[in-house]
């Protein structure tokens, strides 16, 4: 017999429901989707809206530079053509983009579908008409995107990224502070350690994350409005004596809204390089890897019962278990930063190669920047959320303290080194190796050393809980 073509499920959505308007759970991204309203501050900067707004931005501030050039065949503009230039950028909408996206269906050239989009707001405005074919005078597409790039990712990561980042970086701080005294032991190969307190593990992760931070917030966004391959040749054929480059410099520097508020690339191919992009993207994988790192800790301490998460009313842990509290804020966490630095690492990798002056593999590419920052994002959310229901359990810190006294080895060694004791490491190693060590034993040993008694009375009164060195003073200055 043939095989038969098998019928449609009946739980298989038919043709029109694919089809249809794009809902929270009928989206394919889960950004765009289950965690759309997480989302809402990044959108405007990193949406292909967003992208279609800064390519208008671009243009007419190209626009009106060249109308303030000095070139006898375009005018500078009136006062009320400017405003009104500026007002299309000021004011642009969602159907403003359609309006775009519809000509490009006409055009399949989303970039010249911009231009015909802002000529069409020139109709019924002679100043505007006249001086039309001045719109993407001697661009290429490239100067248009790759300017707009730019100013998405300045957008996305000034107005978004970094204060997300900042939020979790400054309730790390406030943890850091406040539990800056209460000790705990450490877990050096998962094995007890010399305690610390936990605001000096927190305080850890605060000062590598404000480094990182930094590194990201200082990367340059590099911008080039140059033609073709990079060397101005549209733009001398008409113009040869006008310093073009000088130009193009001070449109991508001068800052917002007349200028582009960029750094200019002087050098290019028809692309900018985006060895920028891979610098920056590098920048915030780096330092989602050490949320990642912290997502861990914090997993394992709650695990250990070093904190206690606060309940949320009719939350429920797990299906069969009704105990559970689980901390699945920083599973999220986790999972979407790990996501995140998929792309980023992909994107930087990806971006600074170009086939000859250009090639197109970058664009498809470029479009997911959103994504990549939209998962990191998720993730700095997700990470506040956890660290926001933590509540410290002394009780159990400190009854771990209290089963580890061979911790105490540690001191009672260097202070026996310091006064010419032979074989102290040796000694103290035969004590405690792999063994359950007591308050009862440790004294016993010290009270039998040959050291001064102030040394062995310091040495007696201390304890697991009491021997974290400065730990507290560098948890609160960090």
């Amino acid at each position: 017999m043939r095989p038969t073509t098998p019928s449609p499920s009946a739980s298989t959505p038919s043709a029109a429901s694919s089809s249809a308007a794009l809902s929270p759970i009928s989206a394919l991204s889960p950004l765009d989707g289950r965690y759309a309203g997480r989302l809402g501050q990044l959108r405007p900067f990193m949406s292909e809206l967003g992208y279609m707004h800064r390519r208008v931005q671009v243009e007419i501030a190209w626009f009106i530079a060249l109308s303030d050039a000095g070139l006898a065949e375009f005018k500078p503009l009136s006062p009320g053509a400017r405003t009104y230039l500026m007002g299309l950028v000021k004011n642009f909408s969602e159907a403003d983009g359609q309006a775009i996206k519809d000509i490009e269906k006409v055009t399949n050239h989303d970039v010249k579908a911009v231009e015909y989009w802002i000529k069409s707001k020139f109709e019924a405005r002679p100043e505007l008409e006249k001086a039309a074919e001045f719109v993407h005078f001697a661009c290429t597409s490239e100067d248009i995107n790759n300017t707009s790039h730019a100013l998405q990712l300045k957008g996305g990561r000034d107005a978004v990224l970094l204060p997300s980042l900042d939020a979790v970086i400054t309730k790390l701080r406030e943890m850091a502070h406040a539990f800056a005294a209460v000790p705990m032991l450490s877990r050096t190969h998962g094995q007890t350690a010399s305690p610390t307190t936990v605001g000096k593990e927190i305080a850890n992760v605060v000062v590598r994350l404000a480094a990182a931070r930094e590194k990201i917030a200082s990367v340059k966004l590099l911008g080039k409005m140059n033609g073709a391959v990079g060397n101005y040749n549209a733009h001398l054929s008409a113009w040869p004596e006008f310093d073009w480059e000088a130009f193009s410099r001070n449109v991508i520097e001068q800052p917002e809204p007349l200028g582009l508020g960029l750094t200019f690339q002087p050098y290019s191919i028809q692309i900018e390089p985006h060895d920028y992009m891979a610098e920056l993207f590098d920048a915030i994988a780096r330092t989602n890897t050490i949320l990642i790192d912290l997502s861990r800790d914090i997993w394992g301490y709650v695990s250990l019962g070093y904190f206690k998460q606060r309940l949320k009313a009719g939350e429920i842990g797990s299906s069969t278990m009704p105990h559970k509290v689980n901390p699945i804020d920083f599973e999220n966490a986790e999972g979407n930063l790990g996501l995140a630095n998929a792309l980023l690492r992909h994107l930087s990798e990806k971006l600074p190669i170009s086939r000859w002056q250009r090639d197109l593999t970058d664009s498809t590419v470029l479009r997911n920047m959103g994504v990549a920052l939209g998962y990191a994002v998720l993730a700095y959310h997700s990470m506040g959320v956890g660290l926001g229901k933590l509540e410290i359990n002394e009780e159990a810190l400190a009854d771990d303290l209290d089963h580890a006294w061979e911790v105490l080895a540690e001191p009672i060694q260097t202070v026996m080194r310091r006064y010419g004791v032979s074989g102290a490491y040796e000694k103290l190693k035969e004590v405690t190796r792999g063994k359950a060590v007591t308050a009862e034993a440790l004294h016993g040993l010290i009270r039998s050393l040959e050291i001064p008694e102030s040394e062995k009375e310091r040495l007696l009164a201390m304890t697991p809980g009491s021997y974290t060195g400065k730990a507290a003073e560098l948890a609160r200055r960090a």
